[in-house]
């Protein structure tokens, strides 16, 4: 039984890995202004590690890596301002052959990197963006490295803001999103902005591709339990559709898989390995069918980083309840975060422009 559970787990966990697709991020911005550490900060350090990928064609200055559920889309040996031309023509040619292929492989978002303390904000960056956004893809202006204390923005960020908002540019909010990625050492203030930065993000994004965003970044818990949650629902709906049936038994058929599948997409989305999450989905599983609910959600205590959220994900999945024998096939809780957050200060350092500002949740 063990044997048949983890090989029908293996099944759901690589089908929910193909159904997550892929986010796809252009990164843009002069050399130095700290691109690849906003990226580190958001999505991990390990996507440094694997290097920005190949060329997409020959001669291009544009590159293309891919890393599970995040593409990104980066340039090299540009330099904007001098290589203007030869970076809008790559961008028109690339976005062009993209609209042909499905979502997965088209660019979803870019972010427009600028060193606030450069104070410098040049024509042909605005030219970038302009083109940018004029095929269709949402420009998020990010700047970087800012320093903040107590919630207030260093004076230059400030007044580098006022400049580009008169400017109009067809940016996400209409302003710049002020980001850190780095604790300051000289205020020895913590990363700020980066949630701020996600959120606008997740708001222009085609809701396709909502999942693979919440699985690739690493600082908002709170964005992978909402999609967590959403796989509950789906299972729970299929469950109470599975307990209508009159035939003895035959529920059992339809159940399991839907654990099974709920399971591999939780993982997926916390980037649980595959071997602790067969075990979690296992255990869970043919526990629960012969000693009920408490038994398998006890089990995912085991697992580091598994418990409930909120609260939520435990109150939806006594709608997975069926008896089957001598106890019900239960959905294991939601993996949430115990111990020390990653998650960035979330207190409203925005920059200028408030009306203009990105709010609310997200998906």
């Amino acid at each position: 039984m063990t044997q048949f559970f983890t090989e029908s787990f293996r099944s759901e966990f690589d089908k929910q890995a193909s159904l997550m697709g892929r986010f796809n991020l252009g990164v843009f911005g002069k050399t130095g202004v700290g691109k690849s550490t906003l990226i580190n900060a958001v999505f991990g350090e390990e996507v440094a590690a694997t290097g920005i990928g190949e060329p997409v064609t020959q001669d291009s200055h544009l590159y293309v890596g891919i890393h599970g559920t995040l593409g990104l889309i980066d340039t090299r040996g540009v330099e904007i301002g001098r290589d203007d031309k030869a970076l809008i023509k790559d961008i028109k040619g690339f976005v062009a052959q993209q609209r042909r292929l499905p979502l997965p492989e088209q660019m979803h978002a870019a972010w427009y990197c600028v060193r606030a303390l450069d104070r410098r904000f040049e024509d042909s960056e605005a030219e970038v963006i302009k083109t940018l956004a004029a095929l269709d893809v949402p420009v998020v202006l990010v700047f970087t490295q800012v320093p903040s204390r107590n919630g207030i923005l260093h004076p230059d960020a400030e007044a580098l803001a006022r400049h580009i908002v008169s400017l109009e540019l067809p940016i996400v909010g209409g302003r710049p999103f002020p980001t850190n990625a780095l604790r300051d050492p000289f205020t020895d203030r913590p990363p700020h902005g980066l949630v701020e930065l996600l959120n606008a993000t997740f708001l222009v994004v085609p809701d396709a591709v909502h999942a693979a965003l919440a699985a690739a970044q690493k600082i908002d818990l709170d964005a992978k339990a909402r999609q967590a949650n959403r796989a509950i629902g789906a299972a729970v709906g299929g469950a109470a559709a599975a307990a209508a049936v009159p035939i003895p038994f035959s529920s059992a058929a339809i159940l399991v898989p839907l654990q099974l599948g709920m399971m591999a997409r939780i993982a997926q989305l916390y980037s649980i390995p595959f071997d602790r999450a067969a075990l979690m989905a296992v255990a869970s599983t043919s526990i629960a069918t012969t000693a009920g609910r408490s038994a398998a959600t006890g089990l995912l205590q085991l697992i580091p980083g598994a418990g409930t959220i909120a609260g939520r994900g435990d109150q939806r999945l006594s709608g997975l309840g069926l008896h089957l024998g001598d106890g019900p096939v239960v959905a294991g809780s939601v993996p949430a975060h115990h111990g020390r957050s990653t998650r960035c200060d979330r207190r409203g350092t925005g920059l200028i422009g408030g009306e203009g500002a990105v709010r609310g949740g997200v998906p």
